[in-house]
């Protein structure tokens, strides 16, 4: 039985990540645009995030902002069963089997850490080959004879390019982005559910199902915004190291940003913000309510996944972002 519930609980977060693409990736594909090419020296160069959407509409139409959507689709939803379930394990694992009913900073921030840094090895292939579909397009400076058909395509030719380690370009900076910012998503979504708890426990249990779904909405939307506020110049970093046609070119971060900061300021390190804050409370809302819906159809009380109240010995693991 235990086996069952546990694929099922697969099944849900599988389901849940293809609900997180379809509604954030226009708002990624934007983000992407403009942090390769807001940050080169030459080129096209967008005034806004609401001028580059604009603007794709314009050339190419939806299909544009879906734009390596395909690898995106395989990534998140692997990584997102993958993170939560490492996170909840390793939690428990770290608290010995004793469950708190607050948290537990020096147990939240290693699991998030611990669980970001595998899945880093999931997201790098496939941000690889979504980035690099993305960035085509009307206003791309590839040359159309050079340009990937699709997305296996371009995975096709990055290996019999650049070999194996070429699919993993970037893989370093994807690891921290994602250990560094998970730590930081878990510890807010953590502490301000609760938070929230704690000052709603008197609510009439009639409408305590609302007020879960309520709370892990906002708490999830803040730890993705916070997520995405201390992460996104490694995230820039990233655009840049997988989408640069110079194999030779530098794959380290720390080094890319500096020259970013010297010619663009702060806010060259931070292209992208807006579409990407934008993004974090509707895809984060999405998934959560697809996960409801999904454990509701595969007959899992949801009970076990968001609990009523914040007792000592209550599971306080509730819904995880889907960033």
């Amino acid at each position: 039985m235990a086996e069952s519930s546990s694929y099922k609980e697969y099944v849900a977060g599988l389901v849940a990540g293809v609900a997180t693409v379809i509604t954030g990736h226009p708002f990624d594909t934007v983000k992407v645009k403009l942090q390769k090419h807001n940050t080169e020296a030459h080129g096209v160069t967008y005034r806004s995030g609401w001028h580059c959407t604009t603007r794709i509409l314009k050339t190419e139409g939806i299909r544009g902002l879906y734009r390596g959507a395909t690898p995106s689709f395989v990534g998140v939803a692997f990584e997102s069963s993958l993170l939560f379930g490492v996170y909840s394990q390793t939690k428990q694992s770290l608290q010995g089997g004793v469950q708190s009913s607050c948290p537990q900073p020096h147990v939240i921030i290693p699991s998030a850490a611990f669980g970001g840094a595998l899945i880093s090895f999931v997201l790098c292939p496939s941000e690889l080959v979504k980035c690099r579909m993305q960035v085509q397009g009307a206003d791309s400076l590839v040359p159309k004879s050079s340009r990937y058909s699709g997305p296996l395509n371009c995975a096709l030719k990055t290996v019999k390019t650049e070999g194996v380690t070429g699919i993993f370009r970037g893989g370093f900076t994807t690891l921290l982005r994602e250990s560094s910012g998970n730590a930081v998503f878990f510890s807010v979504y953590e502490y301000v559910r609760y938070y929230m708890h704690s000052q709603l426990k008197a609510a009439s249990s009639e409408n305590s199902h609302l007020i879960d779904a309520g709370i892990g909405i906002l708490s999830g939307g803040l730890g993705g915004v916070a997520f995405w506020s201390a992460v996104l110049p490694l995230d820039v970093a990233k655009t840049i190291i997988q989408t640069s046609p110079d194999k030779s070119s530098s794959r380290n971060p720390f080094q890319i940003l500096s020259s970013i900061y010297r010619r663009a300021g702060l806010k060259g390190c931070y292209t992208g913000l807006g579409p990407t804050i934008v993004r974090a409370f509707p895809a984060n809302a999405a998934a959560i309510v697809t996960w409801e819906l999904a454990m509701k159809l595969l007959g899992i009380k949801h009970e076990s996944k968001i609990p009523e109240r914040l007792d000592p010995g209550t599971d306080d693991i509730g819904y995880k972002s889907f960033t």
